[in-house]
């Protein structure tokens, strides 16, 4: 599973220091390469001592998609238009 390297979006309820905390995040939603992870909480989730790393995807127009699953070595995840997206996303 492709590591998050980085992760731009400090409010995300798994985001500590520009780093992703969930075990696993999914991307992808109807219309584009969304984190559909990403929600906001009072208080920070995930484990501390782990990288998040991309559990699926269902961007099936991506290049670095194989079945929805990711095949990218890594991704980063930020803003695009107040979305919450993957900024890896290329289209195939």
């Amino acid at each position: 599973m492709p590591v998050v390297r980085e992760c731009a979006v400090e409010d995300c309820a798994y985001n500590r220091d520009h780093a992703c905390h969930a075990l696993a995040i999914t991307v992808g939603d109807v219309r584009r390469a969304r984190c559909d992870t990403f929600f906001t909480a009072s208080t920070k989730g995930g484990d501390p001592a782990t990288t998040g790393r991309v559990g699926a995807c269902k961007v099936s127009n991506c290049r670095h998609n194989q079945q929805f699953e990711c095949r990218a070595p890594g991704i980063t995840v930020g803003y695009v238009e107040n979305e919450v997206d993957c900024m890896t996303y290329e289209p195939a």
